[in-house]
């Protein structure tokens, strides 16, 4: 079952592309992936005690424990989460088919709540700028690596689903990435072909840029909400960002549709 964050608290999830033609793609890959520096610091945002206050306010947000049994600990390993890259959608010849969009790191509350702590790059240090539940993120990364060892695991985000990358090859990994490629999967080139036609109306100087659909390419207009322990916005590097995550005074709360 798929998991949506709340729209009162998700101020955008945009696509911006870069401008041009699907080339012919050649073999999958990534691009930003982060050093073991990286994912050493966005694990120790994770642990830090301020985030365990934060992560004890949200597992007891509805009720099911209090903030003084919450008693979040991190478990297992930081990953990195990849997200289709504007590069590829825009054809670059060799470009990677995915990026880094954050890592990582799993929380689980002492009643057996699970969250996904997501930590990026802000003002030179690594931050946590999302607390979302569930652990989606950690799932897909292993069902990927079953299916196509060696591959990468990505997120199309305009449709939330999931695939395994490996060469030539772009296999699903939910029931929204069968939806858009088959049960068996497509070509890296096929796939490409696919989310040019899908996105090539959303691009920078689009009418539907300008016009800030389904999220919108301004700056989101802040929102007071309950918890203001999270108040940093995520963005993926670079000109042409594939998904700008604004977290404005609460975390983004995903949950079983």
């Amino acid at each position: 079952m798929k998991r949506t964050a709340r729209a009162a608290v998700t101020a955008a999830v945009a696509a911006c592309f870069s401008l041009g033609a699907i080339g012919t793609a050649t073999a999958a890959g990534t691009v930003g992936d982060p050093s073991a520096a990286d994912r050493a610091a966005a694990r120790r945002a994770a642990m830090a005690p301020a985030t365990a206050q934060t992560l004890s306010r949200f597992f007891a947000r509805d009720g099911a424990v209090t903030m003084a049994a919450a008693a979040p600990r991190v478990e297992g390993e930081t990953v990195p989460v990849y997200t289709l890259a504007p590069e590829f959608v825009s054809g670059k010849p060799g470009a990677a088919v995915a990026r880094t969009e954050f890592l990582a790191t799993r929380a689980v509350s002492s009643d057996g709540q699970q969250a996904s702590l997501w930590t990026a790059r802000q003002g030179g240090k690594w931050q946590v700028v999302n607390i979302a539940t569930g652990d989606d993120e950690f799932r897909y990364t292993q069902l990927g690596t079953r299916k196509l060892p060696g591959g990468t695991v990505f997120r199309e985000p305009q449709i939330d689903a999931w695939y395994v990358a490996k060469g030539t090859r772009v296999l699903p990994l939910d029931a929204d990435a069968i939806r858009a490629v088959g049960s068996r999967g497509t070509t890296l080139a096929a796939y490409g072909a696919r989310v040019r036609a899908a996105y090539a109306d959303k691009l920078p100087g689009s009418a539907y840029a300008k016009k800030g659909s389904a999220g919108g390419y301004a700056p989101p207009a802040a929102t007071p909400h309950d918890d203001p322990a999270i108040t940093a916005a995520a963005a993926t590097a670079g000109a042409g960002a594939l998904a700008v995550l604004a977290l404005i005074g609460t975390a983004i709360r995903r949950r079983r549709a």
